[in-house]
């Protein structure tokens, strides 16, 4: 064996351990890590692509509540308005005021309001239509109890109060009651 082969075959041994140490320090380990790595990333887009189908099923039954439930989430957003309220509702009384609201409670993202109201009716019947109507009317209205019922003469005079509940920012339909209220003169 000449000089130049003994070289030529010692440098081959020698890159060949380099590669394999190379290959065992570095190689293997990052494969290792890789592997884990993608395992790993499987398991996320699998939770990722749960959680979107979740969200989406979620978002149409969302979708569908509001659709069914449009006129009550209107309501929440409608401010209470006395005028509107003696306008609408007194063509069933003889006499109905409704005093001064009051802020009663400021739940989160609601305002509840107290309302008085004094009515003057010539049967009971009157005031149980009244309360199914109130029902179905343009604010989310609860009727307290007790209300109170006396005779006045051929007249029956009844007080009561409401609970009125919305949602705190209605600040811009508040001024066009206002600004409407004014127009009409009261």
């Amino acid at each position: 064996m000449s000089h130049k082969t003994f070289y030529l075959v010692l440098l081959s041994l020698i890159l060949m351990t380099v590669i394999v140490v190379f290959s065992f320090v570095f190689l293997i380990p990052k494969g290792k890590e890789y592997r884990t790595l993608r395992l790993e990333n499987k398991k996320e887009v699998l939770a990722l692509s749960s959680s979107t189908e979740e969200k989406n099923i979620l978002q149409a039954k969302l979708q569908g509540l509001e659709k069914k439930n449009k006129k009550t989430i209107k309501a929440f957003k409608r401010p209470f308005n006395a005028y509107k309220f003696i306008k609408k509702y007194d063509k069933e009384f003889q006499d109905l005021f409704v005093s001064e609201m009051i802020l009663e409670d400021q739940n989160g993202s609601f305002k509840v309001y107290e309302v008085n109201a004094t009515t003057k009716i010539d049967s009971p019947d009157v005031f149980y239509r009244f309360l199914d109507n109130v029902n179905h009317s343009d604010w989310i209205i609860g009727i307290n109890f007790p209300i109170h019922f006396e005779k006045s003469g051929e007249m029956i005079k009844s007080s009561f109060t409401m609970k009125v509940h919305h949602f705190k920012e209605v600040k811009e339909e508040i001024k066009k009651d206002e600004e409407e209220a004014k127009k009409e003169g009261h």
